[in-house]
């Protein structure tokens, strides 16, 4: 698998490519916004590790080139930066990162990261089946998601948040649970990623975003009326 690493600070995208192909990845690297985002539209690499301030442009704005080209859509997103305030996990998730590390962060965290991101991505299929509740439909073999009669294009993460809810319609699931079973994490991460991907999955799916339920104090529940 290719990771592509965008960073500007030299060193340490040396070291993360360094430690990536220890693990036996491919690794290519870009030290600006414009390269990077050049070569995530000619490489099309598997994953890619995105630092939020960089030269020429941003992270912000790779991330929304990224989701908003057809090809490149589905690709995971990173994003590793020194901002750690609440309201930048919150931007960067909305506008499609996968998943978001803070500087400073250690070789291990960053490729346990790596490894959940790059299993819900993996080419490996479920069981072919149809899940269907109310206007929404999920393909697990075409990977393709209507709503209300319309096709809608998910990254792999929400894609796996709404087959799970819709696996498991009608029963609650703690933000823990949704944790564990999307991303692959404890439950002593960060809960607001499970908030701030259901808000985007609901904006995404229109007016069948109703369907998700909020349970306060709890989590989420997909249900049909």
């Amino acid at each position: 698998m290719k990771i592509l690493i965008i960073e500007d600070e030299r060193d340490l995208a040396g070291l993360i490519a360094f430690n990536l192909e220890k693990e036996g990845y491919r690794t290519a690297v870009a030290t600006d916004g414009r390269s990077g985002l050049d070569r995530v539209f000619s490489e099309k690499p598997d994953l890619v590790i995105l630092d939020l301030m960089l030269p020429e442009i941003s992270g912000i704005e790779i991330c929304r080139a990224i989701r908003r080209n057809e090809r490149c859509a589905t690709i995971p997103v990173l994003m590793v930066t020194a901002k750690g305030e609440e309201i930048d996990k919150v931007v960067g998730f909305e506008v499609g990162a996968d998943d978001y590390l803070v500087k400073p962060f250690s070789t291990r965290e960053l490729l346990l990261r790596v490894k959940a991101i790059l299993r819900r991505s993996s080419n490996e299929k479920p069981e072919a089946k149809v899940f269907r509740a109310g206007p929404v439909s999920i393909d697990t073999e075409s990977h393709k998601v209507m709503s209300g009669g319309r096709e809608i294009t998910l990254t792999i993460t929400e894609f796996k948040l709404l087959l799970t809810l819709m696996e498991r319609i009608g029963r609650m699931q703690s933000r823990e649970q949704l944790l564990s079973t999307v991303w692959g994490y404890s439950s002593d991460a960060d809960t607001r990623t499970v908030d701030t991907h259901i808000t985007r999955l609901r904006s995404k799916l229109g007016t069948a975003g109703d369907l998700i339920k909020t349970i306060r104090g709890f989590g989420y529940r997909m249900e049909v009326e």
